[in-house]
């Protein structure tokens, strides 16, 4: 809820409005910078005293449990979580909830993230949009048919420099969640890619 005061007329008017929720979506293919852009907005709502909340799937353990991280190691405290349902549970009294890595969670994150809007609280998700076969990753992209606001990031193209928006993996594995980092995975622009 937002209160303002007016002055008219030699009286002072209380205004008080509800604080509406939104969704923004911030995604790409890996390296694109999406945890960097997120940690930058929590950290601007934090310099402006906004209450935030920070999660992550529990099972990103890639730099550390408790924070997260950025490829180029920018980090912030983060709270780890298993379901997404837990994350209502946690945002009593929040204004911003931070997701990262927002294709990890079940399917009802996008339901959870409709509920915080609800609740007049701002989400910022961070997250893939494809996995390494370039198919929808996650509840991803239903999250980004309801976004208030999307922000798409591209990489460089590990091979030839070219903006790169498909992860490529190079370990062996067909499983969709494989965690890893540039030993495992590659920024590749279409042309690369399908070489």
């Amino acid at each position: 809820m937002l209160t303002f005061v007016t002055k008219v007329n030699h009286c002072f008017l209380i205004h008080t409005t509800l604080q509406t929720g939104r969704i923004e979506i911030i995604y790409g293919c890996m390296f694109s910078g999406k945890t960097k852009e997120l940690i930058r907005r929590l950290k601007s709502a934090k310099d402006k005293h906004q209450k935030t909340l920070i999660v992550k799937p529990q099972i990103d353990d890639r730099y550390d449990i408790n924070r997260i991280v950025s490829h180029d190691r920018h980090s912030l405290g983060c709270l780890p979580i298993e379901s997404s349902q837990e994350i209502i549970n946690y945002s009593k009294g929040v204004s911003i909830v931070g997701i990262d890595e927002t294709q990890f969670f079940d399917d009802n994150i996008t339901a959870v993230c409709q509920e915080l809007v609800s609740n007049g609280i701002r989400v910022i998700a961070a997250g893939l949009d494809m996995d390494y076969k370039r198919k929808p990753f996650g509840a991803m992209p239903q999250l980004l048919s309801i976004a208030d606001q999307v922000t798409k990031l591209s990489a460089n193209c590990h091979s030839c420099g070219q903006p790169a928006n498909y992860t490529y993996r190079l370990a062996d594995g067909d499983q969709q969640i494989m965690l890893g980092e540039k030993k495992e995975y590659e920024a590749r622009c279409k042309n690369c890619y399908e070489k």
